[in-house]
């Protein structure tokens, strides 16, 4: 193995670094990978720009990178369902004990949860890293690298719809049309949702919305009312949506996905924005649209591996850019700039492939 652990790291708010890190050696339990796609996401760029989101701050330096796949070259003593040479896909959420939320299932919302690359945890973006063999799955022989890497992704959209309910014959309005909203909406498709429409500010995203499956396009501008942009909602569909999944965190929105789900239906909160949202809530009181919140996902990537290895799901078209890992900081301006949907960054010098 040539020492090269080539490694991005965030030193501090807008402080990113290429560096060398030694090659660690996994625990019993854990498994050593060499690491082949990972993508970037916003929480990525978040960290580097604001140094913070929300209560997690960057005080020490961070690896990035939570949306992974890769090779296993070295298995810890007590690793008995991987082998070197298997190729996984990395669940980066890993409990840390077994506490309430673990047993009920829930272990997404385990306070002490270990999470690659949120605030004090190390993520994923490097040549080699060690993680929980029980958190790492193998890929079928038809499910690309990429593909693995865009489970973390895929999974959000999958727990929103779980959380929502959808379900064969369902109308679903998804609320932003980037790689959450995006996900969601081919979630929503496999889960048998019959019409879906998704709402953007930017008509380039509403195209990629058409091109993975969305039966209905609401081009947004900053001005709409949301009373409004409900009733095209509405005339679109030509029903009040049973389900709205809302993906921006943006205040009008949210407002919006409210005043158009039908009485009776569910929106789910998936996108974060400020802490404090002003929303018509007797409204969504009195006509019994439930309000439920989305926190990462749980159990869900083996449901995801089989949506890909049996073609039901292709996720496929939403990687849009492709870097080499030794151009992290081209990479991570071009998610900054919002440039294409998903980029992915290619760790192994040999293999540049998908």
């Amino acid at each position: 193995m040539v020492e090269d652990n080539l490694t991005v790291v965030l030193h501090s708010k807008g402080n990113l670094r290429l560096e060398q890190r030694p090659i660690p050696e996994p625990g019993p339990n854990e498994v050593l990978l060499k690491m082949h796609s990972v993508g970037i996401c916003g929480s990525d760029v978040h960290y580097w720009q604001n140094g913070r989101i929300g209560d997690y701050v960057v005080k020490q330096p961070m690896i990035l990178g939570h949306e992974a796949s890769g090779r296993v070259v070295k298995v810890g003593s007590a690793v008995t369902h991987l082998k070197a040479g298997d190729r996984v896909a990395i669940e980066p959420g890993v409990p840390r004990e077994v506490d309430e939320f673990f047993k009920s299932g829930h272990y997404n919302l385990s306070p002490s949860i270990f999470f690659c690359a949120t605030p004090p945890d190390d993520g994923n973006l490097c040549r080699y890293y060690k993680h929980n063999a029980n958190f790492c799955y193998k890929l079928p022989d038809n499910v690309t690298y990429e593909e693995g890497a865009l489970i973390e992704p895929l999974s959000v959209g999958i727990h929103a719809c779980r959380r929502a309910g959808v379900t064969l014959g369902n109308s679903v309005f998804v609320c932003g049309a980037g790689p959450i909203g995006l996900v969601s909406l081919l979630a929503a498709k496999a889960m048998g949702a019959s019409q879906v429409i998704i709402s953007d500010l930017s008509s380039d995203r509403l195209a990629k919305a058409k091109e993975i499956g969305a039966d209905f396009l609401l081009h947004v501008k900053k001005e709409d009312e949301p009373k409004d942009m409900a009733k095209k909602v509405e005339g679109m569909l030509g029903c009040m949506p049973q389900i709205s999944i809302e993906c921006t965190g943006v205040q009008s929105s949210i407002q919006t996905a409210i005043y158009a789900t039908r009485s009776g239906g569910v929106l789910v909160l998936v996108g974060l924005g400020t802490e404090m949202t002003t929303v018509p809530l007797l409204n969504a009181a009195v006509r019994e649209v439930d309000i439920r919140g989305v926190f990462r996902y749980c159990n869900t990537w083996p449901v995801a591996i089989s949506m890909l290895a049996s073609k039901k799901v292709n996720v496929k078209p939403l990687v849009t850019h492709r870097f080499p890992l030794e151009q992290a900081m081209q990479a991570f301006e071009t998610t900054r700039q919002g440039l294409g949907v998903k980029v992915m960054l290619k760790c192994d010098k040999n293999d540049q492939n998908p």
